[in-house]
């Protein structure tokens, strides 16, 4: 890559809001966001591909596409999930990095451009508890990110044991967000949450949405 060409760059995530903050956070001049790719994969080939793993249902398997497809030269993972369990299994599929949510917007920048030179990159900084970058929906209603990644998988009809599951959490932190959850949202059954979450956004949006 020659030293003034800019990386170019999808992001994915099924949630618009989503691959908007984390475009934000990647305004940088040697990088060239591309495409913001919601509910399905990118047109363009591009560089790197940055697989944001919020409310993802099916956890890793929505990636292993976007590893086999020529189109794409790296893909990376950016999550708050950093559970090593969970970033083992994906450097075993063969993406190209695991990034932490909790990196700043220049140690992401930094990391994407490691990557994009070939290096396998895992930056985890820190545990899951520290603070989270970017957008999510449900921000503005006073969810925090992993509240609002579990509600938008309960919108999405996923069961408290498949939420443990896919984001390898105990079964009683589960239920331990969906409590805190639930009192922001004023809400008591399930069925509520449901219908909260899709007026509020935590469905799945089909989308190209060009930066």
């Amino acid at each position: 890559m020659g030293e003034d060409e800019q990386v170019s760059v999808a992001i994915v995530n099924d949630y618009p809001v989503v691959v908007l903050g984390v475009a934000e956070l990647l305004r940088d001049p040697r990088i060239l966001v591309v495409e913001l790719a919601s509910a399905r994969t990118p047109d363009l080939p591009v560089k790197v591909v940055l697989f944001d793993a919020f409310a993802a249902k099916d956890g890793l398997a929505g990636v292993k596409h976007l590893i086999h497809d020529p189109k794409y030269d790296r893909v990376l993972i950016y999550s708050w999930n950093v559970r090593e369990p969970l970033v083992q299994e994906a450097l075993m599929l063969g993406v190209d990095g695991y990034l932490s949510k909790a990196l700043t917007a220049d140690e992401l920048t930094a990391a994407v451009m490691r990557a994009s030179n070939g290096e396998r990159v895992v930056e985890l900084g820190g545990s899951d508890d520290s603070p989270v970058n970017g957008n999510w929906p449900g921000r503005e209603e006073g969810l925090s990110a992993r509240e609002a990644e579990v509600v938008a998988l309960i919108s999405q009809g996923v069961t408290n044991e498949d939420i443990a599951e896919a984001c390898y959490l105990s079964i009683n932190s589960v239920k331990s967000y969906i409590r805190s959850a639930y009192r922001k949202m004023g809400v008591t059954r399930r069925s509520q949450a449901v219908l909260w979450g899709i007026k509020n956004g935590m469905f799945p949006e089909e989308a190209q949405v060009r930066p």
